[in-house]
């Protein structure tokens, strides 16, 4: 067995670990659970979106004590500045009684950033994100300051809310790897709930996962390879969300008014292969790419009036997109 092979092995046990960890305290949502640690160990930023009371913040919560980092939380309201998140510059005496001027971190400055509610924000506080989501860096008075890693923002946001809310606009809803929704819990997960939550008994997190073994993951999806008749199937999906390409099917040409960019493919790719190391592969198949395709493109595509009218699902879209790419022959077998 070769060292690689050796190195897959062992992050396939650690997966399995850190995922039972974290069903010890969280009831259901397994598919939640795993899109989110795709998207963490694909290197990306994660948007939930979902009712109020569905456990968001408590998922994130408890994975950032899973992997053993280091986690902050941001309560987005519309009176909050971008200084109370990235941090500022403040006046004070040195060691030799003059005044200058001493760096003071904001809560950016963590592994996991919990951006609660982040659709409560002004336009101005949500792009002071945008530098530290893309570059993994803060500016503060032309002085830059490096994040370190790994580096992570999973924000949320309650979808029928819409008083006192800023929608996030295209350029920053991009950012995010993926949109996660959170279900509402079945009845007997209600009960479990109910069972772990009221009595006197305290669930303990226990690390299943150190820094140093999120690293090596993100670094085991990357090797994860991709055939070119795979990446062809990547990029013909993709092409596939833009009205004006002739390959696209009819539903994409009637209610789609944008489709995703580059950065799409990207996230699609990443995403796929950590779902393939989820699966203990060395390789993505059309599998991966079909359902990774839901959350990756769910904030991508941007619906016309006409889609709205209809009700037309954004999720029913990216099925005939990936039905349509796969049929075309871009994919094999699952």
């Amino acid at each position: 067995m070769t060292e690689k092979e050796q190195q897959f092995n062992e992050a396939g046990t650690m997966i399995e670990r850190v995922k039972q960890e974290i069903s010890r305290f969280i009831v259901g949502q397994e598919d939640v659970i795993d899109q989110v640690l795709w998207s963490i160990f694909a290197g990306g930023h994660v948007l939930l979106e979902g009712l109020p009371g569905l456990g968001k913040t408590m998922l994130v919560r408890t994975i950032s004590e899973c992997l053993d980092l280091e986690f902050s939380r941001i309560q987005f309201t519309p009176d909050l500045m971008p200084s109370d998140i990235t941090g500022t510059m403040l006046l004070q005496p040195g060691e030799d009684g003059r005044q200058q001027f001493t760096f003071h971190e904001g809560p950016l400055f963590s592994h996991i950033v919990l951006a609660d509610e982040i659709n409560r924000a002004t336009p101005k506080t949500q792009s002071s994100l945008l530098e530290a989501m893309g570059e993994r860096t803060v500016t503060v008075m032309g002085e830059t300051k490096q994040l370190d890693q790994p580096f992570f923002v999973l924000a949320t946001q309650n979808p029928i809310d819409m008083e006192g809310t800023y929608p996030l606009p295209e350029a920053q809803m991009d950012r995010f790897i993926c949109k996660i929704l959170v279900r509402y819990p079945s009845k007997q997960e209600l009960k479990q709930i109910a069972l772990r939550t009221t009595g006197r008994e305290t669930i303990s997190i226990e690390k299943a996962a150190s820094i140093k073994d999120v690293l090596l993951l993100q670094q085991l999806v990357k090797d994860v390879l991709i055939s070119e008749e795979m990446l062809d199937y990547a990029v013909s999906i993709i092409s596939s969300t833009h009205p004006n390409v002739e390959e696209s099917p009819e539903l994409v040409r009637q209610y789609v008014q944008f489709g995703s960019g580059p950065r799409g493919l990207q996230s699609l790719i990443k995403m796929a292969k950590a779902r393939a190391l989820f699966a203990g592969r060395y390789h993505v198949s059309a599998g991966d790419l079909k359902q990774t395709a839901y959350p990756v493109l769910r904030h991508r595509i941007i619906l016309n009036f006409e889609a709205e009218a209809n009700g037309v699902l954004i999720d029913s879209i990216i099925s005939e997109v990936v039905e349509s790419a796969y049929k075309l022959g871009k994919g094999t077998p699952v």
